[in-house]
């Protein structure tokens, strides 16, 4: 597996430089979090890979939360934190009943090494992802930014990848609803204005990564658009769908 394109396997420089504001932004979504409360299947002890500020750990479980980004650990609220990377994890074999991994995995140097850490530690793997070969693909891609679309492919593994290193049992398909309050990239499929805002941005790491001079003249361009209208005849129906269908999806191995 090459290395992440991400200064060179380091996932946390790049967290270091947007952590700051991330919580107020990615707010987790109650709908995701009880598809992933379902796949943990009530474990009682979870260990959270990648696991930045917190989000979509369950409330009943003790769980130790895993990131490489000091700055994001210092926003976790939880008492077990730990620095280090998903390839080498600090523990024992089987030490915790389920693992967990929430739009991470594409930010680790080793994936498959990464994903076999979580099988070694764990008796159950749940891992959030993005599929970078699905369509559609997001309007602000193709009419803004393509620039996303070859950074994506370079850090997203197919999940077909995934799901093979994993060995996994279960693939299950979400949705983005339109009123989603996590603020990733696709976040904001019906709600354009939302894109304009430069903390809304620095709360993506796509948009942390890429340079002011690609994103600020693309944004100018969206601001245009929704001041004349153009935006919104192009996207008319998308005004009328509660949700669709970009390609995240929630990988179960191990246990069931």
């Amino acid at each position: 597996m090459e290395k992440s394109r991400e200064e060179e396997g380091a996932p946390a420089a790049v967290y270091d430089r947007m952590g700051i504001g991330y919580k107020e932004v990615r707010r987790p979504d109650p709908r995701l979090g009880a598809l992933i409360r379902q796949a943990l299947g009530g474990a009682r002890s979870v260990v959270n890979v990648g696991a930045g500020t917190g989000s979509y750990e369950p409330q009943d479980a003790e769980v130790t939360a895993v990131d490489p980004s000091r700055v994001m650990l210092d926003q976790h609220p939880g008492p077990r934190k730990v620095k280090a990377g998903a390839e080498e994890l600090p523990f024992a074999d089987g030490a915790f009943d389920a693992a967990m991994a929430v739009l991470t995995v594409h930010h680790w140097p080793d994936l498959r090494r990464g994903l076999g850490e979580l099988r070694r530690v764990s008796r159950r793997q749940v891992v959030f992802t993005w599929d970078p070969e699905h369509r559609p693909e997001l309007w602000l891609v193709e009419e803004y930014l393509p620039e996303i679309r070859a950074l994506d492919k370079s850090r997203f593994t197919p999940l077909a990848e995934v799901v093979e290193a994993m060995d996994a049992h279960t693939v299950l398909p979400f949705p983005i609803p339109h009123d989603f309050t996590d603020g990733l990239q696709t976040a904001y499929w019906r709600r354009p204005e939302f894109y304009l805002d430069p903390v809304v941005r620095a709360a993506s790491s796509t948009f942390a990564t890429l340079p002011a001079s690609v994103v600020e003249p693309a944004m100018e361009r969206l601001r245009a658009d929704l001041a004349s209208g153009a935006w919104r005849r192009r996207h008319a129906h998308l005004l009328e769908q509660e949700s669709v269908d970009y390609g995240y999806r929630l990988v179960v191995a191990g246990e069931a």
